[in-house]
């Protein structure tokens, strides 16, 4: 905000801002790389359940396959949290592009590694190239950061979910098309070639879709990477601290923007910032593991028994629609309520959306895949997408907590570690609760859901702490504040 001295009475008059225009070419260069994501993170979820099972690692038990698929869901993340951080932090130093491409060159090979995989290993190995060589969630979000500011950044994050619910809509679509083509296009791949490796042709596509960002990248992006620089700023007043020096009888204050160290990173709004993060990403993945799951077994223990196809004509269904309400009407939304309370509203239709599984899967066991399943079904996924107005708010309060902007790779590099923690531990743990529900009959096979019911309320309670407004804008006030003060002395 803008601020000039009344020549009667020493106040500040603050003017708003100007809304910075979105730098539009930039932006859409982030926002496909975005979209390489959730595409051939998405596209496997149709048949990973149908492909597990083809392995003969359950010995033909069907309760056994949310076991297997969750580990292979889960991998992905875990190898990622190895490594996100530090490649984070080598983008604070190195810049964004060079690390955004070498993600996205890994991701390509891998996809790629997934579709020829004969073994359950074999599938383990790729996933765990796929989360080793790809730090490209934290640095993106990095580079949203800086390529918007406090007067766009609401328009800007408002995109993010956008672009992941294309990514929804086509990932699924993908898998779910064009796994095994030889059956479902016999004419086009005739070949024994398809026969033996079914679900290669979805990884395929999704690779091609990833390398066609790296040459884009590659030849139009533009590093965001703000160059090294001190500023001073001149008070007339006395000071004592460690980084203030006397010039000319008048304060010299400096701003040091070089990427700080670790420890120096986590600080209060960092750890609450981030802890809201993992706890909204942790009932998420569960979330995403369990859905799948749930469409794909039998009505008999406990799921839909919903053919590939169908689950990602659904879940693309769910993305489309995701994408469109998030483009409409997620920034209204944030102005009119504020971050915080959206942020917690979206929490907190995890309690009822839980508490729908074993409602639909009742109704399937007593009447069959009638219309009030399909009635249910739809009303569980508006809520999912309503949910994710959540994501868009929580990447405003981590971007707007780093300590300076040469952090804030290190800072999305230590939220991105931390969920994928979370998201490593989620699809596994779900999807074998699922399972051990099942078969120990646990609240009569829906225990699962109970306990993620629990967990989504402890979430609520630690969304409660987040503050109302924004980090930047409370530094923003605070800085005023003393920017006013040593104008009072002049």
């Amino acid at each position: 905000m803008a601020t000039h001295i009344n020549e009667e009475t020493p106040l500040i008059i603050t003017k708003p801002k100007r809304k910075t225009p979105l730098p539009k070419r930039q932006l859409g260069i982030v926002l496909l790389l975005q979209l390489c994501e959730p595409i051939t993170s998405q596209s496997i979820y149709p048949y990973i359940n149908q492909l597990v099972s083809e392995l003969d690692i359950t010995g033909g038990d069907e309760r056994k396959v949310g076991y297997y698929a969750g580990l292979i869901e889960s991998l992905f993340f875990a190898t990622e949290a190895v490594t996100v951080l530090q490649w984070s932090r080598i983008s604070d130093h190195i810049g964004r592009k060079p690390v955004l491409l070498l993600g996205l060159f890994g991701t390509t090979l891998s996809m790629l590694a997934f579709g020829l995989s004969r073994t359950f290993w074999g599938l383990v190995a790729s996933r765990c190239v796929t989360g080793l060589l790809n730090g490209n969630i934290g640095v993106m979000k990095s580079v949203m950061g800086e390529l918007t500011d406090s007067t766009n950044r609401a328009e800007g994050f408002a995109l993010v979910p956008v672009i992941w619910a294309a990514g929804v809509t086509f990932g699924p679509f993908l898998g779910g098309t064009l796994s095994r083509p030889h059956e479902r296009f016999p004419t086009l791949f005739s070949s024994p070639f398809w026969e033996r490796y079914p679900y290669f042709l979805p990884c395929l596509a999704t690779s091609s879709f990833v390398l066609f960002a790296f040459v884009v990248a590659l030849f139009l992006f533009k590093e965001t990477l703000p160059k090294r620089k001190t500023n001073h700023v001149r008070f007339r007043v006395p000071s004592s601290a460690s980084d203030d020096t006397l010039v000319g009888g008048n304060l010299e204050r400096t701003f040091d923007d070089t990427p700080l160290p670790l420890r120096q990173i986590i600080v209060w709004p960092v750890i609450i910032s981030v802890s809201n993060y993992v706890s909204l990403a942790f009932l998420n993945i569960c979330m995403n593991a369990l859905l799948p799951l749930f469409f794909a077994m039998p009505i008999e223990i406990g799921g839909l028994g919903l053919s590939p196809p169908t689950i990602g004509f659904l879940m693309g269904l769910y993305g489309a629609g995701c994408g469109v309400f998030q483009g409409l009407f997620f920034s209204r939304i944030v102005e009119r309520f504020g971050e915080k309370r959206v942020f917690m509203f979206g929490v907190s239709l995890f309690i009822p959306m839980f508490a729908m599984f074993p409602v639909i899967s009742c109704v399937a066991r007593w009447y069959g895949l009638c219309t009030s399943v399909w009635v249910l079904v739809s009303v569980f996924l508006s809520l999912l997408a309503v949910m994710d107005l959540s994501y868009g708010c929580i990447f405003m309060y981590i971007t707007t907590s780093a300590p300076n902007k040469r952090s804030l790779g290190a800072t999305n590099g230590l939220s991105q570690t931390t969920v994928s923690i979370a998201r490593a531990i989620g699809p596994a743990m779900s999807t074998s609760l699922f399972s051990i529900s099942v078969e120990k009959n646990i609240l009569g096979g829906y225990g699962v859901y109970a306990l993620l019911s629990v967990l989504s309320v402890l979430a609520l309670i630690l969304g409660s702490k987040l503050p109302e407004a924004l980090w930047e804008e409370k530094e923003e006030l605070k800085f005023q504040d003393d920017e006013e003060r040593a104008l009072l002395c002049l």
